[in-house]
């Protein structure tokens, strides 16, 4: 496919190439994929309110049903398009192009076929209290649309995080303007397309390309006529869209950073819990919210499980998104990869053993220009060193061997973040007694990365707040009021 010489807006049903553009690298090989057009402050206000406009006209009419369809129609366009978004996710990303159409878009498809399926099948709350005089008082919820809401996804998973709000969000009948990460702006760009084919009314999908301080991201979030924002990233930024949302007390949703833990039990299915942490460290490049970075193990098996997972490690194939038997991909960008490589060189002032990996793979070729590194083990630091606390987000973790259920409780909940813990363990009372008291949004006993898209998610400190997924999406892009009548 050839790709678009230039990504445009998409502002009240309409593409918009006027602007200053920014350039949009390979993470692969380091060429420019194309050009994309930068929202100022006048495009960002115009896209608020069009989309503010939009909840008065037709939009507004629609019924739970009608848009339902609508969306329905969405996922159908992006079916038809397959082929389309899983090349704009692997040039934006580096991904191996079977993670893309297994994964990204799957899931991509599913997000907005599961939330309109689940807004038809919604049921309000309704009670009956009986009166002193001897009347009633029947009281019942309605749902109706926050408003504008602010969706602004990360570059890790692009596609799969953007829709997995933006579902919900329509589902409810809110509009959206949406920002995706100036590192991965194709798959949005496509999404536009697909929204404009769809028939979606003008105005009730928005798309802004830009940054973040000074550009489009901090126009959008001070907008005064926006509702709430949703918003999946770092944890210092979105520190700075709560702040910059305060004054209007606007609604959030934040799903941020995270540095999570994999705890492997003595008694765990050594061969199963090795895989397991392979992937939960490794996986897209260690480029997931959840990914493993802290191992914990259990020290009659912690030498054996060290030298297992060096092999599997090793045995990661890095290399173009297409070729044949690819496990992983570059980092997102060379400028990322100058943030990992510093905790690399970090590691070792704080007195890391290096396992295996710390550097740059060398091919001889035009990957020498994007931004690849070597899956990456540690061992030897105390829990306080600064690579054991700090979010690194990349293809690393370190291992450390514990004694006891209560030491190892202490320890993984001394972190400032409170996303997600994998137990590795067949002893299922150890596992739900332990899964209760871990200080985090997500537990897997025995698994990593497996979710049922009708189950809550988040995470607690500097991970994050409030909860998606489901009918807590449902219930953060409504407006609940409730009626009261005095029968």
């Amino acid at each position: 496919m050839s790709r678009p010489a230039l990504l445009p807006l998409y502002i009240n049903g309409r593409f918009e190439e006027e602007g200053q553009r920014f350039d949009n690298i390979s993470p692969v090989d380091g060429l420019l994929l194309n050009q994309v057009v930068e929202a100022d402050a006048v495009q960002v206000a115009r896209a608020v309110q069009a989309a503010s406009d939009a909840l008065q006209g037709p939009w507004g009419r629609y019924s739970a049903p009608e848009r339902a369809a609508l969306l329905h129609k969405v996922a159908d366009g992006i079916q038809a398009r397959f082929d389309d978004f899983v090349a704009a996710e692997v040039a934006d990303t580096g991904r191996p192009l079977h993670l893309a159409r297994t994964l990204d878009l799957p899931r991509a498809i599913a997000n907005f076929r599961t939330f309109a399926d689940l807004a038809v099948a919604q049921v309000d709350d309704c009670c009956e209290t009986p009166q002193a005089d001897g009347g009633l008082l029947f009281n019942y919820t309605v749902r109706k649309p926050l408003g504008v809401v602010a969706v602004i996804a990360p570059w890790n998973l692009p596609l799969l995080l953007l829709t997995w709000k933006l579902g919900p969000a329509l589902a409810m009948g809110n509009t959206v303007v949406c920002k995706p990460s100036e590192e991965t702006p194709s798959s949005a760009a496509l999404l536009a397309e697909v929204m404009d084919a769809a028939g979606v009314p003008p105005g009730v999908f928005n798309l802004v390309h830009g940054f973040g301080p000074g550009s489009a991201g901090e126009h959008l979030t001070r907008a005064p006529q926006i509702s709430a924002v949703s918003f999946t990233g770092e944890s210092r930024t979105g520190s700075a869209i709560m702040k910059a949302v305060a004054d209007g007390v606007k609604d959030i949703s934040f799903e941020l950073g995270g540095k999570n833990a994999a705890v492997v039990f003595a008694d765990a299915d050594f061969d199963a819990a090795v895989a397991g942490v392979a992937r939960s460290s490794f996986f897209n490049t260690g480029q997931v919210c959840l990914c493993t970075e802290r191992v914990y193990v259990e020290r009659p098996i912690f030498d054996r499980f060290v030298a297992a997972l060096k092999t599997r490690a090793e045995g990661l194939k890095l290399g173009y998104p297409d070729e044949d038997g690819v496990d992983l991909g570059p980092l997102v960008s060379r400028q990322h990869r100058e943030k990992v490589l510093s905790y690399f060189a970090l590691a070792r002032e704080e007195g890391a053993v290096v396992v295996t990996g710390g550097e740059t793979p060398q091919f001889g070729d035009a990957r020498d220009q994007g931004a690849y590194v070597r899956p990456t083990i540690w061992t030897g630091l105390p829990d306080h060193a600064r690579c054991v606390r700090e979010e690194i987000f990349g293809p690393v973790c370190h291992i450390a061997p514990f004694d006891d259920d209560e030491e190892i409780l202490r320890r993984v909940n001394d972190s400032p973040y409170g996303l997600a813990c994998a137990l590795w363990t067949q002893r299922l009372d150890r596992a739900h007694k332990l899964a209760r008291r871990v200080q985090v949004g997500i537990v897997w006993v025995n698994a990593w990365y497996a979710r049922d898209l009708r189950t809550p998610f988040g995470g607690s400190k500097l991970s994050g707040l409030g909860r998606e997924g489901g009918r807590h999406s449902l219930d953060f892009y409504s407006d609940i009021s409730n009626v009261c009548v005095k029968l």
